[in-house]
């Protein structure tokens, strides 16, 4: 099961991958989690997503959690696949839950009611290819087991 989880080849690419999903997905969670970059902090996303969303609590707490930390563990490549799926099943559920009613594109211009899904397919594309590839090299995943 290990070998599974932290599979991975010693390519460069799924690094310029996790970098890339680290710098575009925490912010992300640090507004949630910590209220940085404009955000609402723990409480106010809680409580925007157990009362207008209608979330569970523990979904909540695990939405933000795995927006926080997830990203922080694909920039050092630890449990990546695990990571990666976590933060594109995050990613797909608000395209699906909150931005299909704003349409594709990203609110370039303030034009739409709110921003589009457009991100979050670019975000789950690249998650995925690290779910399938792995963290590659200079990661703690092909550390502890190497390549596949």
């Amino acid at each position: 099961m290990f070998d599974t989880l932290f599979s991975t080849s010693g390519d460069i690419i799924p690094l310029i991958l996790r970098i890339t999903a680290f710098v575009v997905i925490f912010p992300h969670g640090a507004q949630k989690l910590l209220g940085w970059f404009g955000g609402y902090g723990f409480k106010g996303t809680y409580g925007f997503f157990t009362g207008q969303m209608k979330f569970p609590g523990i979904l909540a707490v695990l939405i933000i959690l795995g927006e926080s930390f997830g990203p922080v563990l694909l920039l050092v490549g630890f449990f990546t696949k695990f990571a990666a799926a976590s933060i594109a099943i995050i990613m797909i559920g608000a395209a699906v839950l909150a931005h299909r009613h704003n349409g594709f594109f990203i609110n370039w211009n303030g034009n739409q009611k709110g921003e589009g899904y457009e991100f979050h397919i670019l975000a789950t594309g690249l998650l995925i290819a690290l779910v399938v590839g792995g963290a590659g090299v200079y990661s703690i995943d092909f550390n502890l087991i190497g390549k596949f």
